[in-house]
């Protein structure tokens, strides 16, 4: 099969660097919004280079003939990448949508793929994608979920279709989104004030004390690394979690609140206040950075 990938941040490097050597795979294409820009996307071409995957000129010639397109970018592009790739999609293809967005926002996606004759999937990514590589599990959703599924175990993939119809994957991965994210922008903000008021020696035993099958501490300083590494995207999924509740008819007030921490932290992350930040750094150096871009005096 001839594979596209549109998008290659993160996710799509790491996907695209697993599955071109799998057996059936006979190449991959990428693309990103960045390849339009020499001097942000060296290091992307290089990594594609690197990997054997061709770099397109355009959406167009990348997805051009691909048996299956796969949607790896930010949550609020979504719909118009689907929308843009249904343009030139071939009749007959599989589009599988890995992005963090509603149910609603999924279907709206499906509308355009599918009146174009391909065949739209949806997946819930439910988990990092880093340390599992092409191994992360993912639900998918849809008329041809359990068809695409079968290839893509052939390649080692951990995917299982959960439902023809469209819209319960996004449903299971926006709800855990709410839940897990909700939990880091909590650290940030628990932690943080924890540390500011010199109490943290007192607080995080009582957690232990309730929870102790959790590291607190570890747990502590893997998500405020996940949150100042990808605030960004990680708001952008929150505000299409805080939709998906909306869709409920429920207020998404708490969605909507991890939304805006996700966002205040990335913002600050690209202003360089953590910039003394390494692999080996502590929560307690992530809340210092914090509490000394707020009180510069203490800095």
């Amino acid at each position: 099969m001839k594979i596209a990938m549109v998008g290659f941040g993160e996710v799509g490097k790491i996907l695209s660097a697993g599955l071109i050597k799998q057996p059936g795979v006979d190449s991959i294409s990428a693309w990103d919004l960045l390849f339009t820009n020499a001097s942000q996307s060296q290091g992307q071409v290089e990594f594609a280079k690197e990997h054997q995957i061709t770099i397109g000129a355009s959406l167009q010639e990348t997805i051009h003939n691909a048996d299956l397109v796969i949607s790896a970018v930010t949550a609020s592009n979504t719909f118009s990448v689907a929308k843009e790739v249904s343009q030139f999609i071939q009749q007959g293809s599989y589009f599988l949508d890995l992005n963090s967005a509603s149910p609603g926002t999924k279907k709206e996606c499906a509308q355009e793929i599918d009146q174009r004759g391909a065949f739209y999937v949806e997946a819930g990514v439910m988990t990092s994608v880093p340390p599992y590589g092409i191994k992360v599990p993912m639900l998918l959703g849809g008329e041809k979920a359990q068809a695409l599924t079968e290839i893509l175990l052939q390649w080692g993939m951990d995917a299982k279709s959960v439902s023809k119809e469209l819209g319960i994957a996004s449903a299971i991965k926006m709800s855990r989104s709410v839940m897990i994210k909700g939990l880091e922008s909590l650290i940030v903000e628990a932690y943080t004030t924890a540390r500011f008021y010199g109490v943290e020696d007192y607080v995080l035993p009582t957690l232990v004390e309730t929870f102790p099958q959790i590291d607190w501490s570890a747990e502590g300083a893997y998500m405020f690394s996940r949150v100042v590494q990808h605030g960004r995207r990680r708001s952008e999924e929150m505000r299409e979690s805080a939709r998906t509740v909306q869709e409920t008819g429920v207020t998404p007030l708490m969605a909507s609140a991890i939304a805006e921490k996700q966002a205040w932290v990335a913002q600050l992350a690209s202003k360089g206040v953590f910039k003394s930040i390494t692999k080996t750094s502590s929560w307690q150096d992530y809340a210092d950075c914090l509490l000394a871009e707020i009180h510069p005096k203490t800095k």
